[in-house]
């Protein structure tokens, strides 16, 4: 992504890069692939000695980044998540720490902030319902009660629940859009696994059966939903970096491939067929960046058409992650489909990342909305 990198950002993704490969190679990504959790606990510290979680919060709550533009920072980390297949949940721990910065009560802020900045607490972001799909909470009915409210509902699809010890859930109090946070050691919290086809990310459903939690529990106010919009916009533009990371590499490790290759005495990308692929798979990947990054720019200073730009650069990114991943694996030939290549690891971060938080068409569907058609 062409972000127009300061002095100190370069040296920031710089570092960045130097931390991913001596920490988390790809050997090392592997081999976590049967690991309950996905990643080391002691490596997430390691990445917030790095600022990795404290770039969307205030200097005041113990945050800070690199430009003073934190989801930009953010997205120059998300691209070589991407790009290296790293696990961990860099982005929910993200969104929930922008959230409770935005709308967080001074209690929240002093207390669950900066463990969370710390890398000391992991949070995730509940905010699908049991099929994956954008709900704005309304598959979680919360219920006042004395204590405060009973949560009961599910919420599907949750990076990294298995490892949380908080999880930011959108609900819906009578008609009105709510958030809580939620210990996962609640009374009544059940986290079911899920096999997905990520080998290298973690998700769970969260079942909650009459969960109750304090008043204090509610994220902003209650019928705030464009907490939940904000929040959404910012996931789609780590995820959408994140995206451009794995096509990136997708698409340079092909054009590499098809230079070593040879068929018929000379390399298979000297062949006029497959030059005309390369070529507009190379337009299409430079598209797909200049779209995040226009979505990454319009929500980080929040301009009015922040939503649409965000939703449209998914919807094309989405696409584009599955055309660079099939026609990767047609040029690669046989040994794209081996379990030994790196490949396949690709085409299922690009799969999975093209329907969280929306599959193409419903982001499409959201931008007519946006313009009442």
């Amino acid at each position: 992504m062409d972000l127009e990198l300061t002095d100190d950002q370069r040296l920031f993704h710089e570092t960045t890069v130097r931390f991913i490969e001596s920490e988390l190679p790809m050997t090392a990504v592997r081999a976590l692939h049967d690991d309950p959790v996905g990643y080391d606990p002691t490596w997430l510290g390691r990445a917030a000695e790095l600022g990795w979680f404290a770039m969307m919060v205030p200097e005041e709550d113990g945050g800070g980044s690199i430009s003073g533009a934190g989801l930009l920072d953010a997205a120059i980390v998300a691209e070589e998540l991407g790009r290296h297949m790293q696990p961990g949940p860099f982005l929910p721990m993200n969104v929930v720490a922008n959230a409770l910065a935005e709308y967080g009560s001074p209690e929240q802020r002093s207390e669950i902030l900066p463990r969370i900045v710390g890398g000391e607490l992991v949070a995730a972001w509940a905010a699908l319902d049991a099929a994956g799909n954008w709900d704005e909470g309304r598959g979680v009915s919360a219920t006042p009660v004395a204590e405060g409210y009973s949560l009961s509902g599910i919420r599907g699809t949750v990076q990294d629940a298995q490892s949380a010890g908080v999880i930011l859930v959108a609900s819906h109090v009578g008609r009105e859009s709510a958030q809580f946070l939620v210990p996962t050691s609640s009374p009544g919290v059940t986290i079911a696994p899920l096999t997905t086809l990520d080998l290298s990310r973690r998700f769970a459903d969260v079942i909650l059966d009459d969960v109750v939690v304090p008043a204090s529990a509610v994220v902003g106010d209650i019928g705030g939903g464009n907490a939940l919009d904000r929040e959404l916009e910012v996931a789609l533009v780590l995820m959408c970096a994140e995206t451009i990371g794995v096509i990136d590499w997708m698409f340079n490790t092909t054009v590499e491939y098809s230079k070593d290759r040879t068929a018929f005495g000379r390399p298979i990308g000297s062949f006029q067929s497959l030059k005309h692929i390369m070529a507009d798979l190379g337009m299409y990947v430079e598209m797909a960046k200049a779209g995040a990054v226009a979505a990454a720019h319009a929500v980080q200073s929040r301009q009015e058409d922040a939503a649409e730009l965000a939703s449209m650069a998914a919807a094309f990114i989405g696409d584009v992650a599955i055309m660079v991943s099939q026609e990767s694996l047609q040029i690669h030939g046989g040994i794209g489909y081996t379990w030994e290549h790196d490949l396949h690891l690709y085409m299922r971060r690009a799969r999975s990342n093209s329907l969280m938080y929306g599959e193409p068409g419903w982001h499409r569907e959201r931008v007519c909305a946006i313009h009442g058609l």
